[in-house]
């Protein structure tokens, strides 16, 4: 063989060697390409849950602020108003479902979540639909999430008390969220800026594991499932969300708010009773 022979059968060896490395890579790495391309093809569901009640004159503003392609579905559910909000709902796209009797704010909630539930979502964000929230930050709330750094995403709207007054809460309702929250946060061990917010976004571990459908069906549902996800040791914490008081946005009034803030302690109490062992309640029994 001569030196021009020898030097061609050093090259195609080497060459076989080079490709049969290449083909060792690649059968690495193809495996971990096929992984990652598989998980971005499994984008998780969110969908949206709106509790109204004559809705009609800001449904489609609040529908308006919510970012496009942020969620999958938006249900609302309609506690028996007696304006056009489920005629507009629909028109608008909506999965609209119709209470026949009025079942009060936690009624409303009870049938958000079962119905979310059952559209197989992953992630579940609450918003009222009187444009009282930004709809803006549904978004940051579920990355948040899926992070990993929260189950559950409160939207808090005291991040000064200059700014939540000038957005037109009431004094008095400024002065009794922070009484409220500040009591919570020392009985329930927290730190949330504002548990009173209608802001609110949940991994669906959260509503399959808390029994919501054993809470009240008035506004202290809300206290209720805040006590039950302490209970059950899911991550609670909260974003800055601007808030607008005007009058086309739902309140409740002062009396309801003294009925609210008593009955919120009255949780607290029942909380700690269960927690101690001294009487235990039906709030505090996982789904089975």
């Amino acid at each position: 063989m001569t030196d021009e022979q020898e030097r061609q059968a050093d090259e195609a060896t080497a060459g076989d060697a080079s490709s049969t490395g290449v083909d060792e890579v690649l059968k690495s790495i193809n495996p971990m390409l096929a992984s990652v391309a598989g998980h971005a093809e499994q984008k998780p569901r969110v969908v949206a849950v709106m509790p109204a009640y004559n809705a009609e004159s800001t449904l489609e503003k609040t529908i308006a602020d919510i970012p496009r392609g942020t969620v999958d579905e938006i249900i609302l559910v309609d506690d028996c108003s007696t304006d056009g909000t489920v005629e507009l709902a629909k028109k608008l796209g909506l999965t609209v479902i119709a209470h026949e009797n009025n079942r009060g704010y936690g009624g409303n909630q009870k049938t958000c979540y079962a119905h979310a539930l059952e559209r197989d979502a992953d992630y579940v964000v609450m918003i009222h639909p009187d444009y009282q929230y930004d709809s803006r930050v549904i978004d940051v709330a579920v990355k948040v999430m899926q992070l990993g750094i929260l189950d559950f995403v409160m939207g808090c709207r005291i991040r000064t008390r200059k700014e939540t007054l000038d957005g037109g809460m009431p004094v008095y309702k400024y002065i009794a969220n922070r009484i409220l929250t500040t009591i919570e946060n020392v009985l329930l061990g927290q730190n949330l800026g504002d548990f009173h917010s209608g802001f609110r976004a949940y991994k669906r571990e959260v509503l399959e594991t808390i029994p919501f459908e054993s809470n009240s069906e008035d506004f202290v549902f809300d206290s209720q499932f805040l006590a039950q996800a302490v209970h059950f040791g899911f991550k609670m914490g909260d974003i800055p969300v601007p808030v607008r008081y005007f009058d086309e946005a739902s309140s409740i009034n002062f009396g309801r708010s003294c009925k609210y803030g008593l009955s919120t302690l009255g949780v607290m109490g029942v909380y700690w009773l269960n927690r101690l062992g001294l009487r235990k309640s039906n709030l505090f029994k996982a789904q089975s």
